[in-house]
């Protein structure tokens, strides 16, 4: 095991530990203890996301295992995540939002695992890392409002939380659906492009292999006498 492949486990393991925080009374919101050490475990467990795959790179320890399982612990995060906060602040992510992101997850999965059994890949698009950001920026401004809809900043002016929630939330679910249709267009151009492939080379092996027609029986009695 090494070292990028444990931190990408680490990840995983970070799930439950942020689904226990935000669910179990153990925890106050009375002082925010609860919103603060969620939001720092969400955010540390995102941050190893660019780090497991930095040091994959530079020290080339890039597996099999690695490849299969960072995009999970990615998705399973983001789906953990949305599908405690539908409990924990509806207000703000109600049911059909987490749905809308974890659908997104599953169709970009699918997507991918159809190209790889086809012998190609989608890359990542930019739109679909910032809609990562966005997510992240997302998730812990909803934790936070829970316990603070504003934070004082100086004097008379506030931070505002809620608005912040509130707009990272709709931003988020137009960033998934647009990445998702950004994702099915390259997927459809690359397959497209495949299956014209596939049809050009077995009509040309269905040229070669074409047999040759026999000559007419009268030839046949020509050239024999001859």
């Amino acid at each position: 095991m090494n070292l990028p492949n444990s931190i990408t486990l680490i990840r995983i393991a970070s799930i439950p530990l942020l689904i226990w925080i935000l669910s179990s009374p153990r925890f106050s919101s009375v002082n925010g203890e609860k919103e603060l050490l969620a939001s720092a475990l969400f955010v540390a467990a995102a941050m190893t996301d660019g780090i497991d795959g930095y040091l994959a790179r530079k020290r080339e320890q890039i597996t099999t295992m690695g490849i299969l399982l960072d995009p999970l612990a990615d998705k399973l995060l983001i789906a953990a995540a949305f599908i405690v906060l539908v409990q924990f602040n509806p207000s703000l992510v109600p049911a059909w939002v987490a749905i809308v992101v974890i659908g997104r997850e599953f169709l970009v999965s699918g997507l991918r695992s159809i190209a790889a059994s086809e012998g190609f890949t989608i890359e990542a698009s930019n739109l679909g890392k910032f809609k990562m950001v966005v997510q992240i920026v997302s998730v812990v401004a909803v934790i936070l409002d829970h316990r603070w809809k504003e934070l004082p900043v100086y004097g008379s002016y506030f931070f505002p939380i809620h608005w912040i929630a509130l707009m990272a939330i709709w931003f988020m679910v137009f960033l998934s659906l647009a990445s998702a249709v950004d994702y099915f267009a390259a997927f459809w151009s690359k397959i497209d492009r495949r299956v014209v492939k596939r049809r050009r080379r077995a009509f040309i092996l269905s040229r070669r292999r074409k047999p040759v027609p026999a000559p007419p029986q009268a030839d046949r009695d020509v050239a024999a006498s001859t």
